[in-house]
């Protein structure tokens, strides 16, 4: 795809994204999910995308959407502190440490302090899934290591802060050996404690593409070498090796990885190509990859309108006590959809 293409892209996917609202979707989050100007996991999934279109582009007004948009949430009332709502906190951390902001700074410390010492901890110390409106006592998901864990890894690197940096380590170590199937190199979307089972045993499309542009980003912000990249990097391979047997024609994957029932879903094609071109651009995968990252971001573009709107997005999506929760999750525009395409156009 030419350069001009993408940049052209980009920009539409980045301004779309901005007007999103709820027209026609039963919201079932205590805090709306769709409209961009709430505090929720799917806005800091959109902010850290336009930041990183903002890095690439150099459009300083990015960046100044973004400080704004933090203004005016702070104004208004952060809510409650849990997984999700923590989403947002990975840009702000970045954009703290480039612009000195000290209200920034304060508030990046503040909350990975609670991170670290009062989020609510599963068995062998995971950091359990509470979001807003439901405690998820004792359980362990993938959407984790992204929304939170992420932040947490961030204000190590930034604040030199040895447990920090361990203790993001720890949480993908710890979702490894509950959430990956060795047997396939995939992963459930979640784990529990009581019981001790994988809920469903979904392998997830979304869940999974958490992961594929979770190990990269980790990596990356820790700068880690050594056993804990070889491992991740395995770890990583052994994933993308399965996404590609269960690509489909279109470039796109089920949103139920191993259900060819299921539908088509962008946002987790996007994060797919997006975690695999990373990978390959940090050496961390082999360049036979490339392909499978091309062929999707070709499915992907097929889905975006000419006003820059991302299609065929699942809505949120929590924990299925069966894999028909999963096929009955409906589709419309979401932030996450927009940043996880802006994101990938931006690793072409």
């Amino acid at each position: 795809m030419e350069r001009e293409k993408i940049n052209s892209l980009m920009e539409k996917v980045c301004g779309r994204m901005l007007h999103l609202s709820n027209t026609s979707v039963d919201e079932t989050c205590p805090i709306g999910i769709i409209d961009f100007d709430k505090w929720e996991w799917p806005q800091g999934v959109g902010l850290y995308g336009m930041y990183k279109h903002y890095k690439k582009s150099g459009a300083k007004e990015y960046l100044q959407y973004i400080i704004s948009w933090f203004e005016e949430r702070i104004a208004e009332g952060v809510p409650e502190r849990n997984v999700n709502t923590t989403a947002p906190m990975l840009t702000m951390a970045f954009v703290a440490e480039e612009t000195k902001d000290e209200r920034m700074l304060a508030m990046c410390r503040e909350w990975a302090e609670w991170v670290m010492n009062e989020m609510p901890r599963t068995e062998e110390g995971g950091l359990q899934h509470i979001v807003s409106g439901e405690e998820n006592r004792q359980q362990l998901w993938d959407d984790t290591l992204f929304m939170t864990v992420l932040f947490l890894a961030k204000m190590g690197a930034m604040e030199n802060r040895e447990d920090y940096k361990e203790e993001a380590c720890y949480q993908f170590l710890l979702h490894i050996k509950y959430l990956a199937n060795a047997e396939t190199g995939l992963w459930y979307h979640g784990w529990t404690f009581e019981g001790r089972h994988n809920f469903a045993k979904a392998f997830w499309a979304r869940g999974n593409c958490w992961i594929t542009a979770g190990i990269p980003e980790l990596i990356e912000i820790l700068g880690l070498g050594g056993y804990l990249k070889r491992y991740l990097t395995g770890v990583l391979t052994n994933q993308v090796e399965a996404l590609k047997k269960l690509q489909v024609p279109s470039g796109m994957w089920h949103t139920l990885l191993d259900e060819e029932e299921s539908y088509e879903e962008t946002s987790a094609a996007a994060g797919f190509a997006y975690g695999i071109l990373k990978g390959v651009h940090m050496g961390l995968l082999d360049e036979e990859y490339l392909a499978v990252a091309e062929k999707a971001v070709e499915g992907i573009v097929e889905q975006i309108d000419e006003d820059g709107t991302v299609n065929q997005v699942s809505y949120g999506t929590g924990m299925g006590s069966d894999l028909q929760h999963y096929r009955d999750i409906p589709t419309c525009p979401m932030a996450y959809g927009q940043s996880l395409v802006i994101m990938m156009l931006g690793e072409i």
